[in-house]
């Protein structure tokens, strides 16, 4: 079927003014398949001779479009009046309207022009304000010396919020701010061709190393780590609470629509023996639908459909509430799971980073899970949202468009809701006679103490159904001279002894990693040898391409101290060549998004 593939690229354009349009989803009817226009309202995408495309973009008809054999397909969208007079589209934001008079009006953004034709004038119109977001604060590790830092030990992270938030901010045309920027969670939000585990352990992990492609002196390190992929048929039964934030904040359409065609998705994809149930928040909390068997969707989906915003915020109350639902329908040897989905702006009861941080950890004890979703602009918190995932189990995702809601809910439906591992740590130990000093490259909240490796009682991140997660660490070499270590102190009173079976081998470093079971509370561990490995980046594997190629990117917009010779092109051309594996599109649409924020860069 992939070789009667034939590649359909067009342009889609206002009927009004035939003006392009960017950001209009374009979906393989039937399936999770599809992409969205770039700024100047063109699109490409692989599909069969005979689909139907369907063309939707908010404030605007539907349109359906055979593909019929043709290559080339131009799409004229026609405003929805009804739908217009609710909404105006600000280049891929939205934004209520404020007031009306007779006249039409033409609304500009840094991407492109939408020229919308209004039953009136909008006036007074606010665009999102990055400076009211909230993000954590990333100090970039650093190099370390491995004669004084031998060991380096973090918590896998398989979230990846940052990448479709710094999507948002590239296709609004804007650079996204630099604490948006966590470098592992764009690395790890794309797939890479890891063979699955094939002993006992949940997961597989694999290493590789080449000339770092930013700095031609050092080596880059990759790891990845592949998690077996259990069929849906056979994950266990879930009993599932919707935690929904319907205050006042949510009342915009990239947020509580938008969260409502997300949870149908989700519900879509539930078995007889799951059960899910809704609490929702504003002001006050409310369970609007008890524990509800999953095969009886049309039920749970009028639930959702009845919501609407309005009000104060009183998160942390919702919290504790889907909690108690969670635990009084617990399912033992099940998957047990809040999923909150919010703009993560609480305002009323425990509302600080350090409050929710306390009240997670406690409700975590009860092997309830927690999966954040993050909604909207203009005041999204993503430090609170980021903070929550982290503490209570569970993985963090931002949804800004329909399609990642079916990334997220559809293709890696196992992967955002079945934990497979919990508490995964890695450790690895540097040979000193290889390696002069090393870098993580990213992972700066994931941290851990040398000694918590081995601490059970440490948290960790969890890994679900099919996920991969990958670290790179740039190397120095022994023997090259390098900048970065010009200021590293001699010691006076001690010298390090070097075992003479590292001198004598070929081994760069031992990497060791710890899991629990998702039900368990002792560790269980695995170790391997990484050798030398003498390699250009040229003769790499495209996951070691391609993951590297995304970390410069990362560094290039965070304007990195450590980015070496990255630029925009350079990106360009090793992602472009490492895209073999991309069957959902999600690379194509990396190397866009590169070639769009480089305009951007260009312009300034």
């Amino acid at each position: 079927m992939f070789a009667q593939q034939i590649l359909v690229t067009g342009v889609v354009t206002d009927a009004t003014d035939q003006k392009p349009i960017p950001g209009v989803s374009i979906l393989i009817e039937g399936t999770t398949t599809g992409t969205i226009t770039d700024g100047n309202g063109k699109y490409s995408i692989q599909c069969n001779p005979n689909d139907n495309l369907v063309f939707s973009f908010v404030g605007y008809m539907r349109e359906k479009v055979n593909v019929g054999g043709r290559n080339v397909i131009n799409v004229i969208l026609t405003p929805d009046v009804k739908r217009l007079e609710e909404v105006v589209v600000i280049g891929y934001g939205d934004r209520k309207k404020l007031s009306l008079t007779s006249s039409c009006t033409q609304v500009s953004s840094v991407c492109g022009s939408v020229s919308m034709s209004l039953q009136g004038r909008v006036a007074g119109l606010n665009v999102a304000n990055a400076s009211d977001e909230s993000y954590g604060k990333i100090q970039e590790n650093g190099f370390k010396s491995v004669s004084k830092n031998p060991l380096s030990t973090f918590s896998i992270d398989v979230d990846k919020a940052a990448y479709s938030n710094v999507r948002r901010f590239i296709n609004d045309g804007q650079k996204p701010p630099a604490d948006a920027v966590r470098i592992e969670e764009m690395i790890n939000y794309f797939d890479y061709e890891y063979p699955q585990p094939t002993d006992d352990h949940p997961f597989a992990f694999f290493t590789e190393m080449s000339v770092c492609p930013w700095q031609p002196d050092h080596k880059l390190l990759h790891v990845g780590i592949q998690g077996k992929k259990i069929p849906v048929a056979k994950l266990p039964a879930s009993n599932i609470v919707f935690l929904i934030d319907v205050s006042g904040s949510m009342d915009e359409v990239s947020k509580l629509p938008l969260v409502k065609s997300a949870f149908k998705i989700l519900v879509n994809n539930l078995r007889e023996k799951d059960r899910v149930a809704i609490v929702t928040y504003a002001g006050s909390t409310e369970i609007v639908l008890g524990s509800t068997p999953g095969n009886k969707k049309k039920e749970i989906i009028d639930a959702i459909d009845r919501l609407g915003a309005g009000g104060s915020t009183a998160g942390g109350a919702g919290i504790v509430m889907a909690y108690q639902v969670a635990r009084e329908n617990f399912i033992k040897g099940g998957n047990n799971r809040v999923v909150l989905a919010t703009d993560g702006d609480f305002n009323v009861g425990a509302s600080s980073d350090g409050d929710m941080e306390t009240l997670i950890t406690r409700e975590r004890k009860s092997g309830v899970f927690l999966s954040c979703l993050g909604f909207g602009m203009g005041n999204y918190k993503d430090s609170k949202l980021e903070t929550l995932a982290d503490k209570g189990n569970g993985n963090h995702a931002y949804i800004d468009n329909l399609q990642e809601a079916n990334k997220t809910f559809g293709s890696e439906f196992g992967g955002t809701l079945f934990t497979i591992a919990k508490d995964v740590k890695i450790q690895i130990e540097f040979n000193p006679t290889k390696v002069k000093a090393y870098r993580l490259v990213g992972y700066e909240n994931r941290l851990l103490n040398d000694e918590d490796f081995k601490d059970d009682a440490k948290d960790a991140g969890e890994l679900g159904s099919g996920h991969t997660v990958t670290a790179l660490y740039e190397i120095i070499p022994v023997g090259v001279d390098s900048d970065e270590m010009k200021n590293v102190p001699v010691l006076k009173y001690q010298k390090p002894i070097i075992n003479a079976n590292a001198t004598e081998s070929d081994e760069v470093a031992t990497i060791k990693m710890r899991y629990k079971k998702p039900d368990g509370n002792k560790s269980i561990e695995m170790e391997k040898v990484i050798t030398d490995e003498q390699k250009s980046i040229e003769d790499a594997s495209d996951n070691l391409k391609f993951s590297s190629a995304v970390a410069m990117f990362g560094m290039l917009l965070r304007d990195s101290e450590f980015k070496g010779d990255s630029d925009y092109q350079t990106v360009i051309d090793l992602a472009d060549n490492a895209r073999n594996y991309d069957k959902e599109g999600y690379k194509a649409e990396f190397v866009r998004l590169v070639r769009t924020c480089s305009n951007l860069a260009s312009n300034e």
